[in-house]
């Protein structure tokens, strides 16, 4: 069998940033408003910073206006709630990211929850989250949303297919599932507690790897012919399927980098001009 191809997410998010800058000037000369994207920063953890600042950096190229604001790493979770409340309210400020993790004396849901729907770009609220688990209208967790169009570019359809989603976060694994439900997929979730996890990945048509642990799959756990999503990130450049060996046996396959960490800041962008066109009417 010849090696799976790999799926493109660098070039895609480019051509989807491309369409929402031209979007974006295009509500910007109709309306006079640009779209604005407020991030907002807990702490100073260094990753966090430079993922902001890249976030700002694309968001400027695509024609949105950003908004940083940089809290204390004490901020308590009432004065982070203030926060994106004032955000939320604020006519100026169409979508609201709120960059994670933020600190163990934080309630993160209490600080997800502060952030008003219409704005939730990052899809990170419950109201996001049961938007996209009944199909309605709403703005999808940006990593699963720029994992369908991923799918989509490929022609992958997910109808009928059965589906494993290693991992069940709030952001990632348990939405993706729901988008892959609701696509007529028949879902499996597995996590750090799935036994025997190699025999239930073996049955997938579609593996979405995204639990966090180096290269868990194997190419051996790989069905001849499925379709690889891996959107595991750890330290080196290292995905959650172990490239090498599930390429040799995958049709599809996404690599790390340059497959789904792009179309997450592509999706992100994306659902902010979205966000700005509703809001202003446009």
């Amino acid at each position: 069998m010849s090696q799976a191809r790999l799926m493109d997410g660098t070039g895609l998010a480019r051509r989807i940033v491309e369409e929402t800058a031209k979007r974006a000037a295009d509500l910007t000369e109709r309306t006079g408003v640009a779209p604005c994207l407020a991030t907002v920063l807990v702490g100073e953890d260094p990753a966090s910073v430079t993922y902001v600042r890249m976030k700002q950096n694309r968001s400027r190229k695509a024609g949105i206006e950003s908004r940083h604001v940089a809290l204390p790493a004490g901020t308590t979770t009432a004065e982070l709630v203030g926060t994106l409340t004032a955000l939320s309210a604020d006519p100026a400020v169409h979508g609201i990211l709120l960059q994670h993790p933020m600190g163990h004396h934080i309630d993160e849901r209490a600080a997800f929850e502060a952030i008003a729907p219409e704005k939730d770009v990052d899809g990170v609220t419950l109201a996001s989250f049961s938007a996209m688990s009944f199909g309605l209208p709403g703005f999808a967790s940006c990593t699963p949303g720029g994992i369908m169009r991923l799918l989509d570019e490929y022609d992958v359809d997910p109808a009928g297919k059965r589906a494993v989603v290693v991992g069940r976060s709030a952001i990632l694994g348990k939405p993706v599932g729901m988008l892959l439900l609701g696509r007529d997929a028949t879902v499996t979730y597995c996590h750090s507690r799935t036994a025997d996890l190699s025999s239930v990945v073996r049955e997938a048509d579609i593996v979405v790897a995204a639990v966090g642990r180096p290269r868990l799959i194997r190419g051996e756990d790989i069905k001849p012919g499925a379709v690889v999503v891996d959107a595991g990130y750890n330290p080196g450049n290292i995905g959650d399927v172990d490239f090498d060996s599930a390429r040799e046996r995958a049709s599809l396959i996404t690599p790390v980098p340059g497959g789904v960490g792009p179309m997450t800041i592509a999706t992100l962008l994306a659902q902010t001009v979205e966000a700005a066109t509703r809001q202003t009417g446009a």
